[in-house]
């Protein structure tokens, strides 16, 4: 067998694919290990317990609140689609767990989106093509075209407007405090979602 390295991009996604699980399943396997004491990290710390735990909570809201604006709805419904939205996400990861709820509500809409959720740390290789910043941030998304495989566009690891937050911070504090990670999700509660949707949409387009 060849080694990860060796392989090329198409092979990765394939892979990654092979290794996925359907949203509802991503949802049982990160309830299932919380009620183990676990995450879905390789190494097990109590605090990514915790924040597995919290996020967990988070998406059972999310999942049950989220809505989709009718209009743009209607219009993701009338696309003719044959795409795999492929996510690297983990459990602990607090902008996934905002993000994933409304990536499943729009995949839900439009049957010719297959949307599927693959664990960065089981897939380092895939994560390495799919950097942000040079870095291994999550969720990210990789739009495929499933009629000839080629890859039509990525997402993540925030919407648009939180990417902007994040940056405008960096540049004027040198990184991100505490105090701007609770800022950041003051924004994506009062967002509702509506800023990721609006991205999606774009790469749909």
């Amino acid at each position: 067998m060849k080694e990860t390295s060796t392989l090329s991009v198409n092979q990765l996604i394939d892979e990654g694919i092979k290794n996925s699980r359907s949203y509802s399943d991503y949802r049982t396997l990160v309830n299932d290990l919380i009620s183990e004491g676990k995450s879905t990290a390789k190494e097990q710390t109590e605090d990514l317990l915790n924040y597995s735990t919290l996020n967990n909570r988070r998406m059972k809201r999310l999942d049950k609140t989220i809505k989709i604006d009718e209009t743009i709805a209607s219009g993701i419904k009338a696309k003719k689609l044959d795409v795999t939205w492929l996510v690297l996400s983990e459990g602990w990861c607090g902008d996934a767990a905002q993000s994933l709820p409304v990536i499943n509500k729009v995949a839900e809409i439009n049957e010719g989106i297959d949307l599927r959720i693959v664990l960065r740390d089981e897939n380092d290789a895939l994560m390495s093509h799919f950097l942000t910043n040079g870095g291994k941030a999550i969720p990210k998304l990789i739009a495929i075209d499933n009629s000839n495989r080629e890859i039509i566009g990525t997402w993540g690891p925030r919407p648009s407007t939180a990417t902007k937050m994040v940056n405008d911070y960096k540049e004027k504090h040198g990184g991100l405090d505490a105090q701007f990670k609770e800022d950041l999700q003051v924004w994506y509660n009062k967002d509702k979602g509506e800023n990721i949707v609006n991205d999606l949409s774009g790469l749909l387009a």
